[in-house]
């Protein structure tokens, strides 16, 4: 007498699931649908189209940056030209103030005249080497209440006579940078410094003093 082993359940019917039924739609879907290599260059090709969070990418993206750092050099240049020239103009007033001042006093402390015009043309060339200007300044010695910014103020007025007064005129030219490849004289400025000098009305007569 033959016995027969009743059949074994499948696995999933003995956990207790339902084997699942894959409906015709699911398998044509499965066959159209590119799988491996393919499937992955086809998703990232259509992510980098829509930049991958489903919206398009506009065609000047990032064009942004690119005119934010050419608006940017093209408005520094202006500002940067315009702070060297004013550091220059301003150097140059500063050198011609310090120089009128110190002639006048180192002329007003000389023992004579001629050692005084060579005391007041040393110290304004100092002055201006301590700005950091290498041209020679225009010193003159103008009467009383003369204009140092006039075409010609004067010159010769210098005397250590008692109680004499006179005005110490020191002038130079401003060039602006880089205006010296285009031309000289385009667009110099023009800086005047003036001191008024009074000598001593108790001290002693220098004027006539020989060296």
């Amino acid at each position: 007498m033959t016995t027969t082993r009743p059949a074994e359940a499948p696995e999933h019917a003995a956990l207790g699931h339902r084997p699942r039924r894959v409906s015709r739609a699911v398998r044509v879907l499965r066959r159209t649908r590119p799988s491996g290599l393919a499937g992955r260059r086809a998703r990232s090709g259509e992510n980098g189209r829509d930049g991958g969070d489903g919206r398009a990418r506009r065609p000047d993206a990032g064009s942004a940056m690119i005119e934010f750092v050419g608006l940017s050099v093209v408005l520094l240049i202006p500002f940067v030209y315009f702070f060297l020239a004013l550091f220059s103009v301003q150097r140059s007033a500063f050198a011609v103030t310090q120089a009128a001042r110190e002639a006048g006093r180192a002329y007003s402390t000389a023992n004579n005249e001629e050692e005084g015009l060579t005391r007041a043309q040393l110290a304004a060339q100092l002055a201006f080497q301590d700005q950091g200007i290498d041209t020679a300044p225009e010193l003159r010695f103008a009467p009383q209440g003369t204009d140092c910014g006039a075409s010609d103020p004067g010159d010769g007025a210098e005397t250590l006579a008692p109680g004499a007064v006179f005005v110490v005129c020191v002038r130079t030219i401003a060039p602006l940078p880089g205006v010296s490849v285009l031309g000289s004289g385009l667009a110099d400025i023009t800086l005047n410094g003036a001191f008024t000098v009074v000598i001593d009305q108790y001290r002693a007569d220098r004027s006539n003093t020989e060296p």
